[in-house]
């Protein structure tokens, strides 16, 4: 999501820098954080090989920090080197514009704290392992690096017209709880699926949700659940599909859409092309 929220926001936000960065201060984590980041990570890493895409499960695998939380400052070559991106340090959520304003430059904000252990199942704001599980791994893909990119430019020029709402739709329905087509069947790409026990299984494997092929304009139409499995997900030919979506103008797109009805989260349009997604194999 792009950081708004009607709750008081959790992290510290006294010392940050006007761009809303502060330093990870890696020291500070505890014993305690680094074994709760094992077993986060040893949960989500033995689902992502049969539910996750490739892109995912090869980044991941190439990064390999599943023994303590991730230093920043030795990941940003790495990152630097493969996508010209780098991860920033962030107290937690962050104003729409902040957020658009780091990724427009290739900056990807991280939160710095990690949840406690009673919220290892659900937790209701990102924390660094949703942020740095479920998105870092993609940001070594360049096509889809480029898309977030070219989502935080856009999301500049919407700030302006008043169309938050549509556009963080795309978001959420893409970055944080989107599917991908793939010779092994739909598979996971977001962030908010591949940092969940829960959920990822879920999305590919149950028969209760809506899996809709991507249709940018219905995406952004579509409202979605922030404290429950979603009841649809839209599902992407490749990475390229999203990079080419975002290449027009929004500005008439805005213009049509404000004068639509928004969609119901569950809702299937007699339009909507629907995607079948087959369980994995056990070899998959």
């Amino acid at each position: 999501m792009t950081g708004e929220t009607t709750h008081n926001l959790r992290g510290d936000y006294s010392g940050m820098r006007p761009d809303y960065t502060v330093d990870q201060a890696w020291s500070a984590y505890t014993p305690e954080e680094h074994a709760l980041w094992r077993r986060l990570y040893a949960r989500q890493a033995a689902l992502v090989p049969r539910y996750a895409c490739r892109e995912f499960i090869d980044s991941l695998a190439a990064l390999d920090f599943g023994d303590a939380i991730p230093r920043f400052d030795a990941v940003n070559p790495k990152l630097a080197r493969a996508t010209n991106w780098r991860i920033v340090a962030v107290p937690g959520l962050l104003p729409d514009r902040a957020f658009f304003e780091h990724l427009a430059h290739r900056r990807f904000p991280v939160t710095v704290w990690l949840r406690t252990p009673a919220e290892f199942d659900y937790i209701v704001e990102p924390d660094v392992f949703h942020d740095f599980f479920g998105h870092v791994p993609l940001l070594f893909d360049p096509v889809f690096a480029d898309y977030l990119q070219a989502y935080g430019k856009g999301g500049l020029k919407a700030d302006a017209l008043g169309a938050i709402e549509m556009l963080s739709r795309l978001y959420w329905y893409t970055v944080e709880f989107g599917l991908i087509a793939t010779p092994a069947g739909v598979r996971a790409y977001g962030a908010g699926i591949l940092s969940s026990g829960g959920e990822l299984p879920y999305c590919i494997e149950s028969d209760a949700p809506n899996r809709i092929g991507f249709d940018l304009l219905r995406i952004m139409r579509t409202r979605y659940k922030i404290d429950t499995f979603q009841e649809t997900y839209f599902v992407i030919r490749d990475f390229r599909e999203l990079f080419e979506a975002t290449a027009p103008d929004f500005t008439p797109y805005y213009a049509e859409l404000s004068h639509r009805e928004p969609i119901l989260p569950g809702a299937v349009l007699a339009t909507d092309p629907v995607v079948r997604s087959e369980p994995p194999s056990a070899n998959t």
